[in-house]
Formats: C-alpha cells, sequence, structure tokens
C-alpha cells in the first residue's frame, strides 16, 4: 500500500473505528486455517450450538498450535507497524463461525476498561483483527458497523444489555434493540483473506447468514500500544490473556513469545466494566 493510502486507513480507523487491509493471507494459509476450522467446528455439540446460536461458535485459538501461526503473521504485524504500532501485544482470539440458516450477531461493543479516565481517547487501547475465511456479503452475515459510535455516543448505547449475555448469545428473543436494523449502520463486506482492524469500543453485529454455506471468522484481539497505557490498564490486559498451552510445541511458543501481553509490575488492575458511561457527545 502506499503511503497515502495507509494514511487514509489510518484515519478511517481512529474516525470511523474500522479499516480494511486485503490480501493479507495467501491461499495456502487460508486452506490450512480452513481445515483446522472445519475440524474444530465438526466437533461442536448441538448444546454447544444452542449456547451459542447467534455467535455461532466461540472457540478459543488455544485449542490448535496452528493459529500461533496466524497470531504472528507478517503481512497482518507489518500492517499494524504501518499503522503506527510497532509493539501490539496479543491476548485472545476465538473462532466465530456463523452456520447456515442462522440468526444475526447482536449489537456490541468488547471494550472493558471503563473505568480508566482515558477510556474515550482517541488512540484505540484494543483492537480486533478479523480473518473472514470465506467471502462475506449481507446474504452470509457479513459485518456491520456503526461508523464514529467508538468515541461518540449513540442512541443504541442506551438501549443495549450486557454484552455476550446469555439470552443475546442464544437469540431467544430477536426483538429485542441489540438485533435491530440501525440508520446509521454500514455493512463491512470483504473478500476471503482480508483483515478487518476495528477498535473494541466500536458498535459492530453481523447480519443473519441466510446462505447454505457456513460463514466462519478468526477474531484475534491485540493491543496496539501497551506500554503506553497506564499500569492499572496493563494489569487488567495482561490479567486477562490467555495462557499458551503447555502441549504447544515449543516452535509456536516461541513465534508468539515477543507478541504475549505481560505486566510485571505491583499496581492493583482495573476490574473488569463493560458498562460505558455516557460521553455527552
Amino acid at each position: 500500500m502506499t503511503t497515502i493510502i495507509l494514511k487514509e486507513k489510518r484515519e478511517q480507523l481512529l474516525t470511523q473505528g474500522y479499516c480494511i487491509v486485503p490480501n493479507i493471507l495467501d491461499p495456502s494459509m487460508l486452506h490450512k486455517i480452513r481445515q483446522v476450522t472445519e475440524e474444530l467446528l465438526a466437533q461442536q455439540s448441538a448444546e454447544d450450538m444452542k449456547r451459542q446460536r447467534s455467535t455461532g461458535s466461540m472457540i478459543s485459538i488455544s485449542v490448535d498450535p496452528v493459529f500461533a501461526e496466524l497470531i504472528a503473521w507478517p503481512k497482518a504485524l507489518d500492517g499494524l507497524t504501518s499503522l503506527g504500532y510497532a509493539d501490539p501485544k496479543f491476548t485472545s482470539g476465538y473462532v466465530i463461525s456463523k452456520p447456515a440458516q442462522s440468526p444475526r450477531l447482536f449489537w456490541h461493543y468488547d471494550y472493558a476498561c471503563w473505568d480508566d479516565p482515558h477510556g474515550f481517547g482517541d488512540v484505540p487501547q484494543q483492537l480486533f483483527l478479523m480473518y473472514y475465511l470465506v467471502d462475506t456479503t449481507p446474504e452470509n452475515g457479513c459485518l456491520r458497523v456503526i461508523p464514529g459510535s467508538h468515541i461518540q455516543d449513540n442512541p443504541l448505547h442506551a438501549l443495549l444489555e450486557e454484552a455476550h449475555s446469555k439470552q443475546l448469545a442464544e437469540a431467544s428473543n430477536l426483538e429485542l434493540p441489540a438485533f435491530s436494523n440501525r440508520p446509521d449502520e454500514i455493512n463491512v463486506e470483504v473478500k476471503a483473506g482480508d483483515l478487518v482492524i476495528g477498535d473494541s469500543r466500536l458498535l459492530h453485529a453481523s447480519h443473519s447468514n441466510d446462505s447454505n454455506e457456513r460463514r466462519t471468522v478468526i477474531t484475534l484481539w491485540f493491543h496496539p500500544d501497551m506500554q503506553a497505557l497506564a499500569e492499572p490498564v496493563q494489569g487488567f490486559i495482561a490479567g486477562m490473556s490467555t495462557e499458551v498451552p503447555e502441549d504447544w510445541p515449543q516452535s509456536a511458543k516461541d513465534m508468539i513469545a515477543p507478541l504475549m501481553a505481560q505486566y510485571d509490575g505491583d499496581v492493583e488492575p482495573l476490574k473488569w466494566n463493560r458498562h460505558r458511561p455516557a460521553r455527552n457527545c
């Protein structure tokens, strides 16, 4: 990407809350990740699918060391560096797959550090990196976002309950505001192998998957400049980081070791708080 395009991507991330970096995964990596995710999803029970009817699945990437390659994928890390984030730290990731003929994903934001006085800062504290394994459209459940909702109040904020609650995950009441159409929402359609980078404070959801094929995304959580954050926030981040399984190959452990979020101080970490206060702007 040219310097001008990179500047536009960074500006979009900061002002709208997301951007798309195309062609990040090559065909061989896409094939490898598809194979692994299909095997994992085939093991899901009927109870698993009922419990995650809205999301489709919520499988930790810690279940297979192949995801170490995705966490440390050079083109993605280069992309973050180009956006101004040369030392990102990883905390967790999930295989999120909507089966064919499944309902919408509810509106939500994922940021959970609202007790931090800088929670409304212009620079994102936490980013999602979404790797879609198929081309996405409104028909098969593409991402929906409300641009600017990461830093601006939106009427929807006051209508939402706790994200990922049992009621929302099971999609037991599709009349809730969390499943509504919004006048300011936009669709984010991508090609397989593209990377969607977004601010964790951004209001996002997905369309229902009305196709006859499953729609899978791998979501990885990174903190783009952890060392610049207040120590209580650093402690919070480190405390919610995924533990690398002991049975992973040493090569996989070594691959992601420099990227793992750590905090060695003794300041008490902030507590989990997903209740966004009104900013009145």
